[in-house]
Order: structure tokens, then C-alpha cells, then sequence
């Protein structure tokens, strides 16, 4: 197990290097922007928001909603732009968003040193899928039912949805939508048309973005003696996983289940298990514990999934490191599932107990919701990823092609909102497969601990040990 304890210690590695800002709230209630939108795009945001039936109700009288995240949703160093729907919120209902920021490990503690406080913090990003049930359970967070109408035009599309993550009757997690940005294969057109081979953007047209092709692609490629690498980064394992349609932990009829003795699980271990062996995986001790993006720019790794948040900054940015024929493209579909499942994230948010102005937050929350279903406003969004971020159209086209598959076919895995003793020993050793340990034998060690950390909870929520 060797393996499994230098990967372990270079996580830790990782996590420590993220704490390295200290959490702090940021004193004004109105951001200083990086970038302002302009004045005419500004005008269109409010016209449509103004004449829209979707949206209801008067100006805030308190326009301040107080967010905690590791990130901002204003204006940032990134080089975006103020996103569509703080504009529609700004607009239609004079609000605005205060950011505290911390540091994703420490987001927890400040919460709790913040509702201790009474500081009246409003909401928090459910989305990292660590929030649930575990919050709920501790009080962290309240019910959204009495500030969000998920029967509403604004809200039914998405209320399967959130009807999947109920707690005690209660919504605790408020789903804007699904999202098919978590994690893609992001390659660089160059390497691949020079490597004499398909471009998986064409495969993926014709419906030939398999498993297989995937493997076959990597198979081709790699020659680790002369730099020429397979897979790299930190999301591909779970990213293959979850085309299986089967997360290793689920909520069903308000029980928690594992699924992590179902038998796809065990088939995509060991397909991961048989591309280690093959050298299609660089990540690991050959890369010294430590991803490489720059080689995808550099011509020298073929496949680096990660999400797309890699490509919401300025273009010089992202363009930098993957190089300017950079593409990507879903995860590989699994030939032997029903549907085409990717990995599935939720843009979702927490009404935190305590909050000042939940009513403010819900109101927020109805300018995302409405970006999504008026058609003029989700173009404006579209034209800031062209206009702030560099992209092209195919790359748009790309992105609205994953999120159809996601919202078609949500795989949401709650595992991380069990406790963080069962997210991180699922995390650990989920990976294992594709650092040569056969999977027979991590499916041996941890399937009973598993087993008992939803038993505990499913029998007895309020005193089952939450960390």
C-alpha cells in the first residue's frame, strides 16, 4: 500500500497548500469592481428583468445579502466581469452581495465562529456537496421552504431535483440547476492531429466517445520514455466514475445508500486498475505526486480532465497553460450504461441559521433561476464568455451539449455530506484502483466502514457523529 500512502500524504500536501489565506470578511456592502459592464448591456439586463412575469415582488428594502466561500461572486482578480445574475439582482431588486471570504478548508469553522457571532451571514455554496444532510442534521443551515416556491414557473423545472436532497420533509439544499461543467477532458487539438489521431470533439458528434475510444486514444499515444503522457490531474477518477450512473453514496425514500459494491463500480475500478497498468496514467509517482496542466500546451500529456472553471477567467490565462488549440469534450461515455451520464454537479445554495435577510437570498436566487429561462438574458451571459473569457462558439456549444447530458442524467454523490471521515476515506480510496491497487482488495477494507457511517446515520441522525 505504498502507493496509497504517498498519494494520501501529497492530498494532504495540496489541502495544506490551499489554507495558505487567512479567512476575513470584506468590510464595504458595495464591491469595488475589477470590471463593469457595459452601460447598454446593463440596460438590456434591466429592461428584461423589469418586463418579465418571472420575476415579482418590489426593490429589497434591505438589498444585502451576506455570502461565506473560498470565492467571490463579484468581480474578481480573474478578469471577469459582473455576472448576469448579480446584474439581474442588482436591476430588478437594488441588491447587493457582501463576500466574507476563507479558505476552502476553513469554511466550516468560520461559519460556525459567524453564527456563534450573530454576524447574520445569509448563505453558503452547497454545490461542493459537503453541506448535506451533515449540515441540516447539526443546524447549520435552515429549511429554504419558506422563502423558495419550487411550484412556481421560475422553480418547477428544477423541483425533481431538489426533491431528491429532502431532509425530515425540509429542503435544506437549494438546487438552481444541474451543471455539466464539474469535470471534462480538456486536450490540446495540436498534440492529438500530430499523434495521428481522432479528434475526440468529432468522436463525441458522431457518438463514438466511448470507454473504448478513449482507452484506444491512450493506448496510441503514450510513450512515457519520451514524454508522451496519458492522463493527468486530480478529478479523472471520480470524473470515469460517474459515467457509470451510480455515485458511491445516494439518498433513496430518505435513507442513505452505498453503492459502492454495485457491479459497475467494480467494472470501472478495474478499468482504471487495467490503465494504470497499460502507463496510461501519469499522474502518480512518475509525476512525483504533482499535476502538470502546462504539459497539455507543451505537447507532452494528451488527456488532463479537470472542470471547467479552468476556462472562466481571461483567455490568456487559461490559453497560457493548455495552449491556444486547446479543447474539451465530456468524460467518455460508459458502452455498458443506459444513458449517457457525466459527472454532475449542483449550482446550490444554503440559507444559513441565523441569516439576516434570507428573504434577500431567496430573491437572488430567482435572478439565477430566471438566466436560465429567459432566453434574451442567457445570450447576454453567453456573449460574456466570449466577450470576458476569449472563448468561441464551439466552446459555448460545447459546454450547453454537457449540460444537457447532466440535466438529462444527474449522478449527484452525497458522500462528502455524510461526515468527513466517510467523504475522505471514500475519496482516498476510491482513487486507489488507478494507482495499482486492485480493487478486490480496497472494496475489502472499507465497504463495512462505510456500511456503519450511513447505519448510524439512517438509524439515528441527531446522534450519529457528524464532524
Amino acid at each position: 500500500m505504498k502507493r496509497a500512502r504517498n498519494f494520501i500524504s501529497a492530498l494532504l500536501m495540496v489541502a495544506m497548500s490551499m489554507s495558505l489565506l487567512a479567512c476575513s470578511s470584506k468590510k464595504d456592502d458595495k464591491p469595488k469592481y475589477d470590471k463593469e459592464l457595459d452601460s447598454e448591456v446593463r440596460e438590456e439586463i434591466h429592461q428584461n428583468a423589469e418586463k418579465s412575469d418571472l420575476l415579482t415582488g418590489d426593490k429589497l428594502e434591505n438589498g444585502v445579502i451576506k455570502w461565506l466561500s473560498d470565492w467571490d461572486i463579484n468581480p474578481d482578480g480573474t478578469g471577469k466581469n459582473v455576472p448576469t445574475d448579480l446584474a439581474v439582482f442588482q436591476e430588478r431588486y437594488g441588491g447587493s452581495v457582501k463576500y466574507y471570504s476563507c479558505t476552502y478548508n476553513d469554511r466550516y469553522e468560520k461559519l460556525t465562529e459567524y453564527i456563534s457571532s450573530g454576524e447574520g451571514i445569509d448563505f453558503f455554496y452547497g454545490g461542493n456537496l459537503d453541506a448535506f444532510p451533515k449540515g441540516a442534521i447539526k443546524k447549520m443551515f435552515v429549511p429554504a421552504d419558506d422563502y423558495i416556491d419550487l411550484d412556481s414557473p421560475l422553480w418547477e423545472d428544477v423541483k425533481d431535483i431538489n426533491d431528491q436532497f429532502i431532509w425530515n420533509n425540509k429542503h435544506y439544499m437549494v438546487s438552481v440547476d444541474a451543471k455539466g461543467d464539474n469535470v471534462a477532458v480538456v486536450y490540446n487539438r495540436k498534440t492529438v492531429a500530430e499523434a495521428g489521431l481522432e479528434d475526440p470533439a468529432d468522436l463525441y458528434a458522431r457518438g463514438e466517445w466511448t470507454w473504448n475510444t478513449f482507452q484506444d486514444m491512450l493506448e496510441r499515444y503514450v510513450d512515457n520514455d519520451n514524454e508522451k503522457y496519458g492522463i493527468d490531474g486530480w478529478w479523472f477518477e471520480f470524473g470515469l466514475m460517474n459515467t457509470i450512473g451510480k455515485p458511491p453514496v445516494s439518498l433513496e425514500n430518505g435513507k442513505l445508500v452505498s453503492n459502492i459494491g454495485d457491479p459497475s463500480m467494480e467494472r470501472v475500478q478495474n478499468w482504471m486498475y487495467d490503465l494504470y497498468q497499460k502507463g496510461c496514467i501519469a499522474i502518480g509517482e512518475r509525476f512525483a505526486w504533482k499535476e502538470h496542466p502546462e504539459y497539455v500546451g507543451e505537447g507532452k500529456t494528451l488527456f488532463y480532465p479537470v472542470g471547467l472553471y479552468e476556462f472562466y477567467k481571461e483567455k490568456k490565462q487559461w490559453a497560457g497553460t493548455f495552449g491556444e488549440d486547446v479543447f474539451f469534450v465530456p468524460m467518455p461515455k460508459d458502452p455498458e450504461a443506459d444513458e449517457y451520464y457525466i459527472p454532475t454537479g449542483l449550482e446550490s445554495y444554503m440559507f444559513v441559521s441565523g441569516g439576516s435577510n434570507p428573504e434577500g437570498v431567496a430573491k437572488y436566487l430567482d435572478c439565477k433561476r430566471f438566466l436560465y429561462l429567459d432566453e434574451d438574458t442567457k445570450a447576454l451571459s453567453d456573449k460574456q464568455f466570449l466577450d470576458d473569457y476569449g472563448w468561441t462558439q464551439e466552446m459555448i456549444d460545447m459546454k450547453n451539449s454537457m449540460q444537457e447530458l447532466a440535466v438529462a442524467n444527474p449522478v449527484i454523490d452525497i458522500s462528502k455530506g455524510i461526515s468527513k471521515d466517510c467523504g475522505d476515506l471514500l475519496d482516498d480510496n476510491l482513487r486507489l484502483s488507478a494507482r495499482g491497487v486492485p480493487w478486490n482488495e480496497t472494496y475489502d477494507a472499507i465497504s463495512a466502514t462505510v456500511d456503519k457511517y450511513l447505519a448510524n446515520i439512517n438509524a439515528d441522525p441527531e446522534s450519529a457523529d457528524i464532524d
